[in-house]
């Protein structure tokens, strides 16, 4: 591959850690997977030329005209565009050593064991003859096959009457078209999608200490005034809220921290060193995935600066619960005090041009809309790598604002602290929550994460106060790991179910430069009149997190199509979810494993919001609009046809009620949620909920809950300045009833 210019800014490698000892995969197993992931992403070469047990083999002259676009879309400064499209036409999934690693750590470390079995009693079976017959309709095993062959196979797959087909092709699919997007360099070469944000300059983050632990057979045994289970945007506000009050706070922290010049990471390691689960994570029947951050910082430290404040009719619906708090002066200060610290503001947005068609559409639909508050400090902060990190530091998010000023006020912080249980004391019919117990990993004789901790050491925290700030998916787990048998623990999950849809332009609109979500459409968030609807936002636009839900059809297509990402504006049609899941420990290992299926209901609300994106995407001129709805075609434009009737274009109307009668197929559809909520909900009433109004555990003493997952019902909006200012009343609350610390 030939050099490209050298960036500005060169983000410091960030290894992975080992994978397991033992390949989760036996050698039959490999040669079958790889077989169909070859096929989803095969190797396209010209008749001439082509292996054709290994290669897509097309005619010369298509072979050339593929070229020809890919030549085309290749960027400009590219000292050789040709090789550059004939380096990804002639790529395929397996062919980088990385995308097997890469496949291994999924199944070896990620994948639930259930899951991981299921899939490989499919690869077995598919290496029989019997098996093979039944599956594919050959006798010869799909991994002898020829490619086309094995192309042919996963595209009647697509269509099979039975669903279990269709959702092994659908699990297949995005398999590897993730891991082979992750790995590549040939489609982000094409793309010319820069390694780091245009322009960004690199940030200067705050100076973090961590207590190290000597090795030690017995646990390390901490005292401190509170200790707070997780780092994210509820454990930072508590953090600094409590150390300010005078108290020891001392907050322990599953991942470890990376300073800024790291950041943003690849695609490949940004997703497993931030993500909870490496961000494989979905519902017991598929239909949801969930991304969730795990890092120093929690989900701040990868979302993307919305900083919208809860709405009043979300307000007055918790506060019917019971709950007058969020219809109160005390609410607002507190969302007001969080957004100040964070220097929320539209005042310095630059819309990017995905952000101006999303907001000059619904103009021109008479809907509401407006820009989305950012919390940026006063930046014009045009990182549309975010999810990744934000190597400018100019997000404000817990790791640059809450967190530092925790430790200027006397907080430690401890990382790689995996919380087993919460301890107790007893006190009547009641619990007292005196501490923490779990294990610590330091980092390996480099200093990273890379290699094997040097130390492993067992660690009890005795604490007045132990707040759980892990977020929806974990708090729920750690309460139940800690014996507590409340039946609404886990249960109550909101997931703001989305759906995406996107649009290719004749302009270039390269979707990942600039801030990625700074505006949003409401005219639909109240569709039931109770508050139930969908927004309509902008999303991120980095190819690994993207391209994997288009549809795919062939691997050409799959390769041409993706190549044309620079010429797309994306959306989301995100759902304030009605009905509920409910989030449970795998019984073998006892890692997250959640119940979730978007409702009728709410997939009828979705739809609308699919459809309105649609007319946005229409109204402002795009040639082709898309749903990643499988099977269903594409609109697009006839040019000569009348221009005056707008979104009444009689073939537009036809294809929206298509998608309409076509509907959410299952089980091949699949919803993604970037925000879980409610989990451990708040309730007026113990047999309504987990916390009461102030955020203790009902039937606990001296044990509180601050993230998203107390919240009576979903936000509606993205959940972290409400998670911040809940925070906030709750740990000014538990400062006025500890008894002051005299600073030194």
């Amino acid at each position: 591959m030939a050099d490209l210019p050298t960036e500005p800014v060169s983000p410091k490698a960030t290894p992975l850690p080992p994978l397991p000892s033992e390949d989760p995969l036996t050698p039959a197993q490999w040669k079958t997977l790889l077989a169909i992931t070859d096929a989803v992403i095969p190797a396209i070469k010209p008749m001439s030329t082509a292996n054709v047990r290994y290669d897509i083999a097309v005619a010369d002259s298509e072979y050339l005209t593929a070229v020809s676009k890919l030549r085309g879309l290749t960027p400009e400064n590219d000292p050789d565009a040709e090789a550059a499209a004939k380096e990804l036409l002639e790529d395929y999934a397996s062919k980088d050593p990385a995308f097997k690693l890469e496949l291994s750590r999924l199944f070896g470390m990620y994948m639930p064991q259930d899951q991981r079995q299921g899939l490989l009693m499919v690869l077995n079976v598919l290496n029989t003859r019997v098996g093979s017959l039944a599956l594919t309709g050959y006798l010869t095993p799909i991994s002898e096959q020829p490619a086309h062959i094995r192309e042919s196979i996963l595209q009647s797959w697509a269509n099979a009457r039975l669903g279990t087909l269709r959702q092994l092709h659908r699990s297949l699919t995005v398999l590897a078209k993730q891991t082979w997007i992750k790995c590549t360099p040939s489609l982000r070469r094409v793309l010319g999608v820069p390694r780091v944000p245009v322009g960004m300059k690199p940030g200067k983050g705050y100076d973090y200490e961590f207590i190290q632990m000597p090795p030690g057979e017995k646990p390390e045994v901490i005292e401190t005034d509170v200790v707070i289970v997780g780092s994210g945007c509820g454990g930072a506000v508590s953090a600094k809220n409590l150390a300010e009050a005078g108290h020891k706070v001392l907050v322990a922290e599953k991942a470890y921290h990376f300073t800024p010049d790291h950041f943003p990471m690849t695609e490949a390691n940004g997703w497993n060193h931030l993500f909870m689960n490496g961000a494989f994570v979905s519902s017991d029947d598929g239909s949801v995935s969930v991304v969730a951050g795990q890092a120093w910082g929690g989900g701040g430290t990868v979302n993307w600066s919305a900083s919208l404040q809860t709405q009043g009719y979300v307000r007055r619906e918790w506060a019917a619960k019971g709950l007058p708090f969020f219809t109160s002066a005390e609410f607002q200060g507190s969302l007001d005090r969080v957004c100040g610290r964070m220097g929320v503001s539209t005042e310095f947005i630059k819309q990017n041009r995905s952000n101006q068609i999303l907001l000059e559409g619904a103009r021109k639909l008479g809907w509401s809309h407006k820009p989305v508050p950012q919390n940026t400090g006063g930046a014009q902060h045009a990182c549309g790598h975010c999810t990744f990190g934000c190597g400018s530091c100019e997000k404000q998010g817990p790791v640059v604002s809450y967190l530092p000023d925790a430790a200027r006020a006397g907080a430690k912080f401890i990382e790689g602290f995996h919380a087993e249980r919460i301890v107790f004391s007893n006190k009547g019919r009641k619990k007292v929550a005196t501490g923490v117990f779990g294990t610590w990993a330091s980092r390996d004789i480099n200093g990273g994460v890379a290699g094997s901790p040097l130390t492993r050491r067992k660690v009890l925290i005795k604490a007045k106060r132990v707040i759980v700030s892990g977020g929806s998916m974990q708090s729920p787990l750690l309460l139940l790991r800690s014996g507590l048998k409340n039946p609404q623990i886990g249960r109550n999950l909101y997931v703001h179910p989305v759906t995406v849809l996107g649009g290719i332009h004749e302009e270039e609109i390269k979707p990942w430069e600039g801030a990625i979500l700074t505006s949003v459409v409401g005219e639909y968030e109240n569709l039931d009149g109770k508050g139930h609807g969908v927004k309509l936002e902008a999303t991120n636009m980095i190819p690994s997190s993207w391209l994997i839900w288009m549809d795919w059809k062939n691997g050409l297509q799959y390769k041409l199509d993706a190549a044309r990402m620079k010429h797309m504006a994306g959306y989301i049609s995100i759902c304030r979810d009605r009905d509920t899941g409910r989030v449970y420990p795998d019984p073998v290992d006892g890692r997250v494993r959640f119940q979730y299926s978007t409702s009728k209901f709410d997939k009828k609300h979705i739809m609308e919001g699919l459809l309105a994106l649609a007319k946005i995407q229409f109204i402002e001129g795009a040639s082709e609009i898309f749903t990643v709805m499988p099977g269903m075609p594409p609109f697009l434009r006839d040019e000569s046809a009348p221009a005056g009737s707008g979104i009444n274009d009689e073939k537009f109307q036809a294809w929206l009620d298509e998608i309409r009668a076509r509907g959410f197929r299952m089980p091949e559809f699949g919803f993604v949620s970037a925000h879980q909520m409610g989990s451990n909900r708040m309730s007026a009433v113990e047999k309504d909920g987990v916390v009461d109004p102030e955020g203790k555990v009902w039937g606990t003493e001296g044990l509180y809950v601050a993230d998203a997952s107390i919240f009576p019902s979903a936000s509606g909006v993205n959940p972290m300045v409400t998670n911040m200012a809940i925070s906030d009343w709750i740990s000014r609350g538990i400062a006025r009833g500890l008894e002051e610390r005299p600073r030194l």
